[in-house]
């Protein structure tokens, strides 16, 4: 409003009224939710990726038709079959969490704990299942060296694979990693999941 000679008049650019500094709205470009949306879209397939791969190591070693040997009668197998399973449900957890984030652009638990969240347990995972691999790769260059694997070769194979599936699903689970560390760093730094 202007004072026009004792007369108020309205203005020709009304202000906006302010009763309080929290009031102004938010500047949201759209360049910068599509970045977050890309992001968050790359995590995910990344998740997906885990997942089909732990639940194909776990189902090509429980899929084994012998009856001697089976993998059940190996530790090293029953725990590559274990740390497949625990990442591939650990994996749909976060699938639905990257959808969750995706489609309403807010994480499930409050930005602080769903960070860290992320990345502590993409690092305790991995290294699980790293360290699962690593067992049954080993059981499996003993198992050639006897007669195992001349006696019953399609057993081998089938665990030859399930072991390649699992370390797949570690690259992708270590990938996962490195972007929820890039995200933890970004909270860190700025306060927020993603700096844009």
């Amino acid at each position: 409003m202007t004072r026009n000679c004792g007369v108020e008049s309205p203005s020709p650019r009304p202000r906006i009224h302010q009763t309080h500094p929290h009031d102004t709205p938010h500047f949201h470009s759209t360049l910068s939710e599509r970045k977050l949306r890309r992001f968050n879209t790359l995590i995910f397939v990344f998740r997906l990726a885990a997942f089909s791969s732990a639940l194909s190591a776990a189902v090509f070693m429980l899929a084994t038709k012998s009856a001697s040997p089976h993998w059940n009668d190996f530790g090293a197998f029953r725990f590559v079959v274990a740390a497949n399973a625990i990442v591939a449900l650990y994996s749909v957890f976060e699938m639905i969490a990257s959808a969750w984030e995706i489609s309403r652009g807010s994480t499930i638990f409050p930005e602080f704990c769903q960070v860290w969240f992320d990345f502590s347990h993409d690092q305790v995972f991995a290294y699980m299942l790293l360290s699962a691999d690593a067992a049954g790769t080993e059981m499996a260059r003993q198992l050639r060296r006897v007669a195992t694997c001349t006696a019953n070769n399609a057993f081998c194979i089938q665990s030859d694979i399930a072991v390649g599936l699992g370390f797949a699903a570690f690259l992708f689970l270590m990938i996962s990693s490195l972007l929820s560390g890039f995200r933890v760093a970004c909270f860190v730094i700025k306060g927020s999941r993603f700096h844009l």
